[in-house]
């Protein structure tokens, strides 16, 4: 049970000095809104990128703006019709060609290594679209024809942005025919399904007393987060949120990779393991859909793990991309709690922006 003695209303009052609890809880709302915008009436290039083939499509981001490239491209290599490659950094690969359709997504629209990859591109006669509120990278679509804009909802940090930026890069792969749409029907029971999730692991709520627990158990704790390859960017992402809500540093482990070296460290069948394997806070993210041989692999993890504090998330839906939005929700719930928990404000990142001022200063020289 969450300790009796501890307010958690009073930290949120306290803290929460950007309302990160009221993004949180407009995840699913902000996902709705993004797929209504993304279509042609909007957009009447969308006609034309349709029918162009493409390779494939390279997505450049950096931090939050980069993770819905990672959910992308684990979607597509499981049901989708094209590669996607995420690259993060200031340069274009050097295999990269003009039939690759460029995805260029920053919240801010400023970051200067997509902007710098994006410039690049379309020196070298790329087809880029960009997702952001604005700036300099939306600020391109006005000087190269080929370089298309979506916007975005600004007013928010990027990690709290994910619902709006992943909504409208998903909807663009659907109506580019890369991924299949869901039916309306189809679409709607999730979102439905998504915002209870939303709902029930609000840890104000005593619905949300498990979760706040949990984020309690991993106070003191060093954090593992391990999963199937399916779930990679969710675990990726959980890491980022675990260091930029709550300042915490995360190991991600990738079933089955992990078990042909990580494994060995953890022990739990012999003496040879790390030191600390017996404190670590223990998260494994699994879903109905893994593979057998996998979720084979993960319960025999279970079973031998030689830590006391060992949890299995297990994410809800009917889909790859549901279970990986259900993940999503209670890792931002989960890493906002533990913020609290260890007095942080989530929405601060003194480091992050220390070094982008040190770094403009440098520019200026």
């Amino acid at each position: 049970m969450a300790d009796d003695a501890l307010n958690i209303d009073d930290l949120i009052q306290q803290l929460d000095s950007e309302g990160m609890i009221g993004f949180t809880e407009s995840f699913v709302s902000d996902i709705e809104k993004g797929f209504s915008v993304v279509n042609e009436n909007y957009h009447p290039w969308l006609s034309e990128l349709k029918s162009t083939e493409w390779s494939g499509v390279l997505c450049f981001g950096m931090g939050g703006s980069a993770a819905g490239g990672d959910f992308l491209a684990r979607l597509s290599d499981a049901s989708g019709s094209k590669p996607v490659v995420v690259h993060r950094g200031y340069e274009v690969p050097s295999w990269w060609t003009t039939d690759w359709l460029i995805l260029a997504t920053s919240h801010s629209g400023n970051t200067e290594e997509t902007l710098a990859a994006t410039e690049s591109a379309l020196q070298r006669g790329a087809t880029a679209v960009v997702i952001s509120t604005g700036g300099m990278l939306a600020g391109l679509c006005e000087l190269h024809e080929s370089c298309y804009l979506i916007p975005s909802i600004g007013g928010q940090p990027p990690r709290t942005a994910f619902g709006h930026l992943f909504s409208r890069q998903l909807a663009l792969f659907e109506h580019l025919g890369i991924l299949t749409r869901q039916s309306n029907d189809e679409r709607e029971a999730m979102l439905v399904r998504l915002g209870y999730a939303c709902e029930t692991n609000d840890f104000r709520k005593p619905s949300g007393a498990p979760l706040l627990d949990l984020a309690i158990a991993m106070k003191e704790r060093t954090v593992s987060l391990l999963g199937p390859t399916e779930m990679q960017p969710a675990l990726i992402r959980f890491k980022n949120q675990l260091n930029e809500n709550a300042g915490r540093f995360a190991r991600v482990g990738v079933v089955p990779e992990m078990n042909h070296n990580e494994i060995v460290a953890w022990g739990g069948v012999s003496d040879d393991a790390d030191p600390a394997r017996e404190d670590q806070a223990t998260l494994f993210l699994t879903w109905d859909g893994m593979q057998r041989r996998v979720a084979r692999r993960i319960d025999w993890m279970i079973e031998h793990t030689p830590t006391d504090y060992a949890w299995r998330i297990h994410g809800e839906g009917t889909s790859h991309l549901e279970v990986l939005l259900h993940h999503c929700i209670v890792m931002d719930w989960l890493t906002i709690a533990l913020a609290f928990l260890h007095g942080k404000d989530p929405a601060a990142i003194r480091p992050i922006q220390a070094l982008k001022a040190y770094l403009a200063d440098d520019a200026s020289v």
